[in-house]
């Protein structure tokens, strides 16, 4: 495999990934539309932004080791589309991309440079 394919297959589930985490705490702005006090308000906005945390501290991770990846964004798609079940449109709109990203991760991880060529 050429090196810019597989420079393109290590960036884009880490920079996918990046950008799901950005459209996911985008949902959490709507507390600032509520009438809470300064510290409800950050505790409010703490409790939104787990799932982004969440996908976060995945992709940490997922960084270093792409089959971790893989596993934990099946495992965080599996679990929203379980807590959302009967809301197909949320289903696909969250659980979607974190499939697309471990998938893509999948494939990172198959392409990766072997630590021991033969000759």
């Amino acid at each position: 495999m050429p090196a810019l394919s597989r420079r393109a297959l290590f960036w884009t589930p880490r920079a996918v990934c990046i950008a799901f985490a950005i459209f996911l705490s985008l949902f959490a702005l709507d507390v600032f539309d509520e009438r809470l006090s300064l510290w409800e308000t950050v505790v409010a906005l703490a409790i939104h932004l787990i799932p982004t945390f969440t996908v976060l501290a995945i992709l940490m991770l997922a960084w270093r080791w792409a089959w971790i990846g893989a596993l934990g964004f099946v495992a965080a798609g599996g679990f929203y589309a379980k807590i959302a079940w009967g809301h197909p449109s949320w289903i696909a709109t969250i659980s979607g991309p974190l499939f697309l990203i471990a998938g893509l991760f999948l494939a990172s991880w198959l392409t990766r440079p072997t630590l021991c060529k033969a000759s």
